[in-house]
């Protein structure tokens, strides 16, 4: 397998130009830590650009940081804890979830849209995504955005690049917008609700002006793996997290408390390792022997959407983030059967408006079952126009998101 590793953008761009004159597909890593989320890239060549890496700028009070694309996700958390700032999208770490080496990367990160349980108040990555500099299927260097929040640059590509995962053009170059660090977390668990009234809860708590910057319900079965001894107590959990300066935190906490009911508290340790379990699927591992999906209903019909699918699995095991609006799904493999369970799946999936994602599955699978819920025909087709402006011989990573391009 032929790995082409650029020191530069520059080299980079060579690279890429050489191969779309040769109709030769590429598949680009990083760290390689996501390299088994999506379809399989139908390609025998690597284009490796994990030299591109280090901060370029990073200012503080302006809260804007720059940095290659592969600069490590530990090199950046560390630069901004320095200055008591964070990426306020709370970016998982997936490599326990999808069977992976390799280091996180900001551009792996953005390509993905990887956002955590921070996004049901904070927003998604690409909400924060100011700026780039990238390379498209030609081999041309081109870019978009600043690094001011409100800027006249023309469409807002960023938006584009973010959630394309690599198949629309090589990002080189990242500006985003980071935030200040909360000063103290307290986490409400509320105990032994069953789904539907829980997701009402959440729903509830979302509507207040507390604040609430992580909503999540974990049934029984899962809330006892977790780490975090309160929640894992026996019975089925029901979060909320509460962030900010302490004073304000404490007030909010005790009146969400008499609003909503009194709960066990979380200290600020014990909110960031419950979270942050939530966030990168720790309660649904190890899935040796399991596939998992990831599904975003409308918050009101999660419930129903996962009675739909244990009715169909009793192996199905699954939690709640975001309000509702996001479930994990694991599911048995030999009882999900050749196509993971997509047919139920999607098919609970449809009836209550929503899109469902096979992250976790092996490559078999995650070429055989579409890996994103397929789009309709006019959809479709506009996703075809918009790969072929950027990539007209589709050699960046072919097949990642559907199969042909």
């Amino acid at each position: 397998m032929p790995r082409f590793t650029p020191q530069n953008a520059a080299e980079a761009a060579e690279i890429i130009a050489r191969a779309a004159a040769g109709n030769q597909p590429l598949e680009i890593i990083a760290g390689a830590s996501k390299r088994a989320l999506g379809r399989p890239v139908a390609s025998n060549d690597v284009l490796d650009i994990s030299a591109l890496r280090g901060i370029i700028s990073y200012e503080p009070a302006e809260l804007v940081l720059s940095v290659h694309a592969a600069t490590p996700m530990s090199e950046i958390e560390a630069a901004l804890s320095e200055h008591q700032q964070m990426l306020a999208f709370e970016p998982p770490d997936w490599r326990g979830l999808l069977g992976s080496g390799g280091e996180p990367t900001l551009g792996g990160v953005v390509a993905c849209n990887q956002s955590g349980p921070r996004r049901v108040r904070a927003g998604a990555a690409r909400d924060y995504f100011l700026g780039f500099s990238a390379i498209n299927g030609w081999g041309e260097s081109w870019k978009a955005g600043g690094k001011v929040v409100k800027n006249v640059t023309g469409y807002d590509m960023s938006k584009l690049q973010a959630g394309a995962f690599g198949t629309l053009s090589v990002l080189t170059e990242i500006t985003l917008k980071v935030m200040p660090k909360p000063q103290t977390a307290t986490t409400i668990l509320l105990p032994s609700l069953a789904g539907e009234v829980a997701i009402a809860l959440l729903s509830q708590a979302l509507n207040t002006p507390y604040e609430i910057s992580g909503a999540a319900h974990l049934p029984a079965v899962v809330a006892r793996r977790s780490g975090v001894a309160a929640a894992a107590q026996g019975g089925a959990v029901t979060a909320l997290r509460l962030e900010g300066h302490a004073p304000s935190v404490a007030f909010r906490v005790e009146a969400a408390e008499v609003l909503l009911g009194r709960g066990e508290r979380l200290d600020a340790a014990q909110s960031a390792q419950f979270w942050r379990e939530v966030g990168e699927v720790s309660p649904l591992l190890p899935a040796e022997g399991r596939v998992i999906w990831r599904l975003c209903p409308t918050p009101s019909a999660a419930p129903e959407v996962l009675q739909g699918i244990s009715g169909a699995f009793a192996s199905a095991e699954a939690y709640y983030d975001w309000g509702g609006g996001l479930i994990w799904l694991s599911l048995d493999a030999a009882a999900a059967g050749p196509d993971a369970g997509a047919a139920a799946v999607r098919g609970a999936m449809a009836r209550a408006g929503g899109h469902a994602t096979l992250i976790a599955a092996p490559a078999a699978l995650r070429t055989a079952v579409p890996v994103f819920t397929p789009l309709p025909g006019p959809l479709e087709a506009l996703a075809r126009r918009v790969k072929q402006s950027f990539d007209l011989r589709g050699i960046l990573n072919p097949g990642r998101i559907q199969e042909g391009h």
